[in-house]
């Protein structure tokens, strides 16, 4: 072959690797484009983007459920014991409900970032993703679950189920039924769902954790102070499955799931919780939405002889209104609240020490709460009591 024919066919094969590397590049950014508009509108764009968390509250991210979770998941019959086992959301979402605007994060190094939503240690050669955060059981166990917040409050209407759970269909789970139909709005209702959380029982062991030995008299978590909620689908589909036909369904997400509101200031102290150094979630998340008293133990002997009615207005509980989940002052006057400190009231003599002393901290009740000025809702209190 001459040289010019040389020549002509290197600068063919070079046309033709110009032309594939334009393909190649148009098949991985331009669909990105094409959903997003301009190349300034392309995730990869967003300087305060950080592909290595996954959020729903993003407005790309604002879509009907079902475009990314499929149910029931695939996996569903293995992630609980065989004769626990209910159809469900229990996996990821498949790579396709991310690539179309993510293509551009997915082919980006040998381990990148955005696979490490899922993925324990992203790579060619190992697959192992965490556990999808439904059951939560197995998630929270999950060094990733320890310390996960979720995107989502859960609405949940007290008053209705109190209303119409005596009511279920006989198809329904015997123990709930019976439960409810048997004790409706009584405190055993309550014990369906709430019970009392890490109880110290008969044991001598008081505190969650072993206290610091000159703890003195300030507060440490003990055992027994919040109750428990359910934190997963199983109490849920009990009723609301495809079984039992009962709305919402559990393929309708948006009935329950609500994308998380900035909540209200609760009475936690997020340096005495890493203090404690409990690793449990449950309590982390009952305690970190305590909106009233951050001390009070519901297993403390005068507490647990109370009814739940005693303190909780049930019909009035919503749990995407946090105040709603507030007590109010008026549910201690039988033990803490007098007319006068000389009468033993805790409220009076916490009252009347702020009063004497501007620096005074109210701990007996209060953690964070305890430097904030004394509500109104308190001072009215003892004056009722007084008779004022």
């Amino acid at each position: 072959m001459n040289r010019t024919g040389r020549e002509l066919r290197l600068k063919l094969f070079a046309a033709a690797l110009c032309a594939a590397a334009g393909f190649i590049v148009f098949a991985l950014i331009g669909p990105a484009r094409a959903i997003h508009g301009s190349p300034l509108e392309t995730p990869e764009a967003s300087p305060q983007a950080k592909y290595s968390t996954f959020s729903h509250d993003v407005s790309a991210h604002k879509m009907d459920c079902s475009k990314c979770h499929n149910f029931p998941s695939k996996n569903w019959k293995a992630v609980r014991p065989a004769d626990s086992a209910f159809p469900d959301i229990t996996e990821y979402p498949s790579h396709a409900s991310c690539i179309n605007c993510h293509r551009q994060q997915f082919f980006r190094g040998a381990r990148p970032q955005i696979c490490t939503i899922c993925h324990t240690n992203p790579g060619p050669r190992n697959s192992t993703r965490h556990p999808f955060p439904n059951p939560r059981e197995v998630f929270d166990a999950s060094p990733k679950g320890k310390d996960a917040e979720s995107d989502f409050d859960i609405n949940f209407p007290h008053s209705t189920h109190v209303d119409i759970v005596s009511e279920l269909r006989p198809q329904a789970v015997e123990f709930v039924r019976a439960g409810w139909t048997r004790m409706r709005r009584s405190e055993e209702s309550c014990k369906i769902c709430h019970q009392t959380h890490m109880p110290q029982g008969d044991s001598d062991a008081e505190y969650a954790t072993a206290p610091p030995k000159d703890l003195g008299d300030n507060f440490w978590l003990k055992k027994g102070t919040f109750k428990t909620s359910p934190i997963g689908h199983t109490t849920c589909f009990t009723c609301h499955s495809a079984d039992t036909g009962i709305e919402p369904a559990p393929t309708n997400c948006a009935a329950c799931h609500a994308i998380k509101q900035k909540p209200p200031p609760a009475d936690f102290d997020k340096e005495l919780w890493a203090r404690v150094g409990l690793r449990d979630r449950s309590t982390r998340d009952a305690w970190s939405t305590r909106y009233s008293s951050g001390t009070f133990r519901h297993e403390f002997a005068s507490h647990a002889e109370m009814d739940c009615a005693t303190c909780h207005d049930v019909s009035a509980l919503k749990t995407l209104d946090p105040r709603s989940m507030k007590v109010a002052i008026t549910s201690c006057n039988n033990c803490h609240i007098t007319a006068t400190s000389d009468d033993g009231g805790i409220l009076n003599f916490e009252i009347d020490s702020r009063k004497a002393d501007a620096s005074f901290r109210c701990v007996k009740c209060h953690l964070s709460f305890g430097t904030q000025p004394i509500p109104e809702s308190h001072i009215k209190a003892v004056a009722a009591m007084a008779g004022n």
